[in-house]
């Protein structure tokens, strides 16, 4: 199965097409090349490294909600966020 997961943007490198998200305290480096601009404190779906579009706190909030409680965070972030 494959899913997309919200995650905040805490830092963005114009130059690399690049930021870092975190999602339940894990930060990683993805792509922004699909995005046209994107900024720290914004949310994002991310997918096999990937920003694919920005998400509103809430919509990102309510997701993290309801995949908690399916238990796909737990899962996700135990993995190091390596399917994200």
């Amino acid at each position: 199965m494959c899913l997309a997961l919200p995650a905040e943007v805490i830092a963005v490198d114009a130059e690399t097409e690049t930021a870092t998200v975190s999602l339940g305290g894990v930060k990683k480096t993805i792509s922004t090349a699909l995005l046209e601009t994107i900024e720290p404190g914004q949310f994002v779906l991310v997918h096999v490294g990937y920003a694919l579009n920005l998400v509103s706190r809430e919509e990102a909030d309510a997701t993290l909600r309801t995949m908690r409680d399916a238990g796909l965070i737990e899962a996700a972030v135990e993995g190091n966020l390596a399917e994200v």
